[in-house]
């Protein structure tokens, strides 16, 4: 059985930087040099609810301090609009991955999509839906142009996808030796349905021209250093993937706005490509004549080595290649993982499997290890680049402890491996087997 990750309590996530403690929890926008803070409804709301009654002098509480009424209290660090048992892996960037077993939604809820930030979000009250502007540039375009969200609502069709979006490094805390990063699991994925105009629509009125190559980003994100001179990352996709027809600019995720830690009020998405691809609290596109070279585009960010390595070898800059498509993969999302059942039940299995860029053509579940393995049942994909469910029962021969493995296939007869693939100094793209406990009798 996988270790049980350590929530972030309130006094940890205070200790490392209370100020911005003070903002993800409650919203508030502090003046570090005053010790006050400036609380919007929204917070004194948040504020009220932990505490279970309004705090009556809000306005002179101090910036960066715990209220005394949950000074004791060992809860952990709860992300305003987010689900309660998601994990953090890093408050700075903010990091959050989803358990399992909360990706059981056919279509992932905002409250339990992961979070995945380079940067610090814009503030709040910096974000305007009525005058935000995305702005088109670079070598590649024949005229620079802007547009607001409502104009690119007027003037383009709009249009919804199921998309999945994976970090590149989900999956990164099984690679041995370690790599460095965020340690992620098997939570960092999720797949909603996203609505917008086709990023190739905008791109076509606002003039390409044949020497393009790539795209790049730019967002209203900020480093963590503070330094207004410096972009936390901005990455991008070749001109064929900007082209294609479900990357889309999007403003809504499952008919509401995009929740604020997943980029609203705009965001680019390209769905079964490394989630780092889709820009966030998006402000510029640039149409390059090269491949883009913004921050994180440099090896060894998202990259993997061109050809194969030895676990722990070093690898040149230049021998390293970006990823795009990402491999088959699935997720058993129920049960939860550590289950008990009584001989002789047969235990319901389902999850979701995805492929990049293909197709989903075959799902498989195992009981002995991968000795054996059974078919389940798999449901066509609601779109191209949506991830498809699954389902399975199993029954048990005796008492015991057993683990249920998932097997993907896709449609180029690629399978998941049943150990870690290839190691990667930046422990990338791991699409082994998931597979969870089980105890029978």
């Amino acid at each position: 059985m996988k270790k049980q990750k350590k929530k972030v309590g309130l006094h940890e996530l205070y200790q490392k930087d209370p100020i911005e403690a003070d903002r993800l929890l409650w919203g508030r926008e502090s003046d570090p040099d005053s010790r006050r803070g400036f609380l919007k409804k929204g917070a004194l709301l948040a504020m009220g609810a932990a505490l279970g009654a309004p705090m009556v002098h809000a306005a002179n509480f101090p910036a960066g301090m715990i209220p005394a009424g949950l000074a004791d209290a060992d809860q952990p660090f709860q992300i305003p609009g987010k689900h309660p048992d998601l994990v953090v892996l890093n408050d700075r960037p903010l990091n959050v991955e989803t358990p399992a077993h909360l990706l059981d939604d056919k279509i992932t809820p905002g409250d339990k999509f992961f979070i995945r930030n380079n940067g610090l979000p814009p503030e709040e009250s910096e974000i305007d839906v009525n005058t935000w502007t995305l702005t088109f540039e670079g070598e590649a375009v024949r005229q620079k142009k802007s547009y607001t969200i409502q104009e690119l609502k007027d003037r383009f069709e709009e249009h919804t996808y199921q998309l999945v979006l994976e970090c590149g490094g989900n999956g990164r805390k099984e690679y041995n030796p370690p790599a460095k990063g965020n340690q992620w699991d098997v939570g960092a994925v999720a797949c909603a349905a996203w609505t917008g105009v086709r990023l190739r629509d905008v791109l076509q009125d606002v003039g390409v021209k044949s020497n393009a190559v790539y795209i790049g980003f730019y967002g209203k994100d900020r480093h963590v250093s503070g330094n207004p001179e410096k972009t936390p990352i901005s990455r991008g996709v070749p001109i064929e993937k900007a082209m294609m027809e479900e990357s889309l600019i999007a403003w809504s995720m499952n008919g509401q706005p995009i929740p604020y830690q997943n980029g609203h009020p705009l965001r680019l998405v390209f769905g079964g490509w490394p989630a780092s691809c889709s820009g966030k609290w998006l402000t510029k596109i640039v149409v390059r004549d090269r491949v883009h070279d913004g921050p994180k585009m440099e090896a060894p960010s998202y990259r993997v080595p061109c050809n194969p390595v030895a676990p722990g070898e070093k690898v040149k800059d230049e021998d390293m290649c970006i990823i795009e498509s990402m491999p088959v993969k699935s997720v058993i999302t129920y049960p939860r993982s550590g289950a008990s059942i009584k001989l002789g039940q047969q235990l319901p299995i389902r999850g979701h499997a995805w492929a990049g860029e293909r197709s989903v053509e075959k799902m498989e579940v195992s009981t002995d290890f991968g000795a054996t393995w059974q078919p389940a049942q798999l449901e066509p994909a609601a779109n191209r680049l949506a991830w498809q469910h699954f389902n399975a029962k199993v029954s048990f021969p005796k008492k015991g402890y057993y683990e249920v493995w998932a097997r993907a296939t896709d449609s180029e007869g690629y399978a998941q491996p049943m150990i870690l693939p290839g190691w990667n100094p930046k422990g990338y793209l791991n699409n082994a087997c998931h597979r969870i406990a089980v105890k029978v009798g």
